[in-house]
């Protein structure tokens, strides 16, 4: 699954072995029943939490490859914020194994990534979704179609209902590329959910924009 030079794991650190090596993946990434549109962990034969069912959410459809956890919270830390672009390619192929990742990149039209607001994107370097998205599907991968127009603090930093308003509004479709979203399947590619705030937002203004059918995908959601 993991095809790459021999390198060292990133959460074992066994070497020869590809960057998440099978044993690590098997371990830590075992695939369990989540809600079919918010990606929070449900029983079995259960497709919709209760919250998704009373207040259903502008996505069709959200899947994550892992619970944000041990090992993947620390991967995705020094991803994100220890200027470690490179981890990018392997938790790609982690959410890339992820059951039904596949079939929406290979339905999608597009696959817009999460995008962030210049002061942000300033301070990181590099926008973390965008990376992801294009080692995902370099060929589909269109970062000009959604843009933030609202710097909002960070949603780990926000009790919920901060996180709720804070991200109101804080998502556009460039007007000059509204043709692009009618009528679209889309796939919007993020790191990591927590509320769903701005994953949910960002959906609402591709529906908005005319968007068909709005897949989420991120590595890993919080619980």
């Amino acid at each position: 699954m993991f095809e790459a030079l021999p390198s060292k794991c990133l959460v074992c650190h066994a070497w020869p072995a590809q960057p998440l090596c099978e044993a690590c993946v098997n371990r830590f990434a075992q695939p369990q029943p989540r809600c079919q549109t918010c990606a929070l962990p449900v029983p079995m034969g259960v497709r919709q939490c209760g919250m998704c069912v009373k207040s259903p959410p502008p996505l069709d459809s959200c899947l994550a490859a892992v619970s944000y956890a041990y090992p993947w919270s620390d991967l995705i830390v020094g991803f994100k914020f220890q200027k470690q672009p490179g981890r990018a390619r392997a938790l790609s192929l982690l959410l890339r194994s992820t059951p039904w990742v596949e079939p929406a990149l290979d339905a999608a039209d597009a696959v817009v990534p999460m995008p962030l607001s210049g002061l942000r994107l300033r301070s990181r370097g590099f926008n973390q979704a965008l990376m992801l998205a294009r080692q995902l599907a370099p060929d589909k991968t269109d970062s000009r179609l959604l843009l933030r127009i609202k710097d909002t603090p960070p949603q780990s930093s926000l009790k919920r209902a901060e996180r709720l308003g804070s991200v109101k509004d804080a998502f556009t479709v460039d007007p000059l590329l509204l043709n692009r979203t009618r009528g679209a399947r889309l796939v919007l590619v993020d790191d990591v959910m927590t509320s769903g705030a701005s994953l949910f937002s960002a959906a609402r203004a591709l529906r908005a924009a005319g968007a068909a059918h709005i897949t989420g995908i991120v590595i890993a959601r919080t619980e």
